[in-house]
């Protein structure tokens, strides 16, 4: 007499002859029941983010403070448009200036020269510690400390002077701080950027006999851009939102703007909103050339980089294409179910 359970006993035979098959495991996959996980508390903070969202809309569609139509009046007019043009011009030059002078700075805190580094760590240290609307302001009273710039023998006579206010401008002084303070934060960038390359592929390259600089242009670079660009962008689009600052200078840029327009009809609510759309225009816009530049950089470490949104856009319009081309296909239910291959000697 010996123990039974439900299914045949091992090597019993089946009514339609041969041997029956072993009963599963109890930790076979195949008889395992799969049960979704349920996360409750994603689906009440979800819900609790999209009320939230939908009562924002709802007060910014029907709030009158918001005033929407002093708002459509002003967003394209003629004086907040030059205003952008003139918080874009500085943001161009001053990045352009900024990132040339923090590359040399860079260098010189990884030069072998004690000096070169010394003066750098202290240009650092100096532009990063004053804030940026101390700087655009001393630099705007230049003309207080020296009444005159020249050229001449250090320590000698000099040979050319000229008025440093003729010289230098409101524009010109907001640049030079701008750019200076720029440079300093643009050094620490460029540095960590050529410090993450790999130092043996400049034993390498020294090796083979490849000048030094050619070695800095054509193998430190293009592999330090992969590190220098998302902070760099980063610190680009900070710079667009800090030309705001030079308002102090009585510059016509956005903020400036705004503020005169407000001030003169008192609408400061929609007058705000103006310029808080045109810097979310524009850091978008920048945000999207910053992707497209990072993945440029990529395609040496990334073979195969991921779709873009405006091909992931395409990929999914051709598969509509595709799906309406063919109505009467049927679609599969879902993935065919696993099957256990029969054991040997089983009867089929």
């Amino acid at each position: 007499m010996g123990l039974t359970t439900d299914s045949a006993p091992v090597g019993a035979t089946i009514p339609g002859g041969g041997p029956a098959a072993p009963p599963a495991a109890p930790d076979d996959p195949a008889s395992l029941r799969v049960v979704p996980a349920r996360h409750h508390l994603r689906w009440v903070a979800a819900a609790a983010v999209l009320v939230l969202t939908a009562q924002f809309v709802h007060g910014l569609a029907t709030n009158p403070v918001w005033e929407w139509d002093v708002f459509r009046a002003y967003v394209l007019s003629e004086s907040i448009v030059a205003a952008v043009g003139v918080t874009l011009q500085l943001t161009v030059y001053a990045t352009v200036l900024g990132f040339l002078l923090g590359t040399a700075l860079a260098f010189m805190r990884l030069s072998h020269s004690a000096v070169l580094r010394t003066v750098a760590w202290t240009y650092i240290w100096v532009f990063r510690s004053i804030p940026m609307i101390v700087q655009l302001v001393f630099w705007f009273n230049l003309g207080a400390l020296y009444k005159e710039l020249g050229v001449g023998i250090p320590f000698g006579p000099v040979l050319w002077s000229v008025d440093s206010n003729s010289l230098i401008g409101t524009i010109g002084a907001a640049l030079i701080g701008l750019s200076l303070h720029q440079a300093a934060y643009a050094a620490e960038i460029v540095r960590g950027g050529v410090l993450a390359v790999d130092g043996g592929q400049l034993e390498a390259a020294a090796a083979l006999g490849i000048p030094r600089s050619r070695q800095i242009r054509r193998i430190v670079l293009p592999q330090a851009m992969r590190a220098i660009l998302p902070t760099a962008g980063n610190e680009i689009i900070g710079l667009l939102k800090g030309t705001s600052v030079v308002y102090v200078m009585a510059i016509g840029e956005l903020f400036y703007q705004v503020q005169v327009v407000y001030g003169r009809n008192g609408r400061v609510i929609p007058l705000l909103m103006v310029a808080t759309a045109w810097y979310v225009f524009l850091t978008s816009v920048l945000s999207v050339a910053q992707y497209y530049v990072e993945r440029r950089f990529a395609r040496g470490a990334n073979r195969t980089p991921p779709p873009t949104p405006l091909q992931r856009a395409r990929r999914f319009v051709r598969n509509l294409r595709a799906a309406a081309a063919r109505p009467h296909q049927p679609v599969p239910a879902g993935r065919p179910a696993l099957t256990r291959r029969a054991e040997p000697g089983a009867h089929r």
